[in-house]
């Protein structure tokens, strides 16, 4: 009848085929041996496989064929075979298949246009990544976000929050660069009433307050070192303790966490925990820059515009085509947030309802520091031959002393990790302590 056919001669050979091959429609003899037809459905079952079985019995097997119609299958045929009977159900069944696989994928289609709904744009590398944040959400694995900055991290997170099982509990935002080790305890954990001076009252810390929800530990590269270990003990036990407290608290919690740290180096330079690492990425998903997806800019400008002149009661305006071919050439170093930042200026100082041109600045950025060459460490620079030390730098002689070679490197290191101390010290070899003393020796500020 025009279908492709694959044969089975016992219930082991039958679930390997249908394991190794898209199986549409499975037609099952119910005089297997031992009742291995009964094995394969309640493996189908328990494997949430889909596909309909019509089970082939005889007369006198019709109550065996009815006790596998409770459990799931789609229709029972009698020997001798009807051909013409065959026929009908196998079309049946088809048209029902494609049906149900069309409603399925209508279902899943609303379902991430609800979860997804502030996360705008149709190219390939955004939407893996919206499939991916679908697999994993209804679980409890903690899922490690990695994109640059201004790509939408926290978007995900919350998104991922909402279809998960903990929707109804609390979703709570930490920034965790903003986490100094002096108030990390009483922040993360809370403290008792009178447990240090200026406590007050009893506080809930932040792992308290997402009890049966969703901690959501942002730029979670930039944490301390010293409250990693207090994050991996929590993750490791699930239980807390408030400052000023002897008895701990168990807490059910789901960890998403983000970065746009690239974690093999801060592993190799021992500014990240590997164990912690490995704790916070069960399921990582990579969120897409902005200049891998210009497919998005026109919808996302759009998007941003109409959201802009809704809330400001402006009239309606539109972004003319001369202005978005501007925009495909930038490559938007600040990715989405720095489009909608730009989208907003121009609808400020647009003098009619079409943006002609945005206020950006159209010129390709420096590479990425990261990709720079390595800076040379401390060490690197006490290896090299004495200079003299009380000439100065001129346009003639290239010596310089050894003070300005410190000080351009503290400053080139202090300028590529954008203030990082931690970072910028463990590229230097030098420790945190000192390269803020060198900061202080030479007057450099952010």
């Amino acid at each position: 009848m025009g279908h492709k056919v694959l044969f089975a001669e016992n219930a082991e050979a039958c679930l390997r085929v249908m394991q190794e091959n898209p199986v549409d429609i499975l037609l099952l003899s119910i005089n297997l041996p031992k009742k291995e037809s009964l094995k394969v459905i309640s493996y189908m079952t328990g494997q949430n496989m889909k596909m309909p079985v019509i089970m082939v019995t005889v007369s006198n097997e019709i109550p065996l064929a009815v006790r596998c119609i409770k459990m799931g299958t789609y229709e029972y045929l009698t020997k001798p075979l009807d051909i013409e009977r065959l026929n009908i159900v196998f079309r049946n069944t088809v048209a029902e298949t494609i049906l149900q696989k069309e409603v399925q994928l209508l279902k899943t289609e609303l379902r991430t246009k609800e979860l997804f709904c502030n996360i705008v744009g149709r190219s390939m590398s955004l939407r893996k990544a919206m499939e991916q944040a679908m697999q994993v959400m209804e679980t409890e694995l903690n899922v490690l976000l990695l994109g640059e900055s201004g790509t939408g991290k926290e978007l995900f997170a919350h998104a991922i929050h909402l279809g998960s099982k903990r929707k109804q509990g609390p979703f709570v935002s930490i920034n965790c660069a903003a986490i100094c080790s002096e108030l990390s305890d009483s922040l993360l954990f809370g403290h008792k009433k009178g447990a240090f001076t200026g406590a007050i009252s009893d506080h809930a810390g932040y792992f308290e307050q997402a009890d049966g929800g969703t901690i959501f530990l942002d730029e979670i590269g930039d944490m301390n070192s010293d409250i990693q270990a207090k994050v991996l003990r929590v993750l490791q036990e699930r239980k807390i303790r408030r400052v000023g407290e002897k008895t701990e608290k168990n807490i059910d919690i789901r960890v998403i966490s983000a970065t746009n740290h690239d974690f093999s180096k801060a592993i190799r330079n021992n500014t990240f925990r590997e164990d912690l690492y490995y704790r916070l990425e069960e399921f990582p998903i990579s969120i897409p820059p902005l200049r891998e997806r210009r497919e998005d800019i026109p919808m996302l400008a759009s998007y941003f515009l109409d959201q802009f002149c809704s809330t400001n009661n402006l009239g309606p305006m539109q972004v003319s085509d001369i202005a978005l071919s501007n925009l495909a050439d930038y490559p938007w170093p600040g990715n989405v947030r720095e489009l909608k930042n730009a989208v907003q200026r121009a609808a400020v100082t647009a003098s009619g309802p079409f943006i002609e041109r945005l206020a950006i600045s159209l010129q390709t950025p420096r590479p990425p520091l990261e990709k720079s060459e390595p800076l040379p460490t401390v060490s690197e620079y006490q290896d090299r031959p004495p200079l003299r030390p009380q000439e100065k730098r001129n346009e003639n002689d290239p010596t310089v002393t050894m003070d300005e070679l410190e000080e351009e490197a503290v400053r080139t290191a202090f300028d590529k990790y954008k203030g990082n101390a931690v970072r910028a010290a463990s590229s230097l070899g030098i420790s945190r302590a000192t390269f803020y003393r060198k900061l202080k020796k030479y007057g450099i500020s952010g």
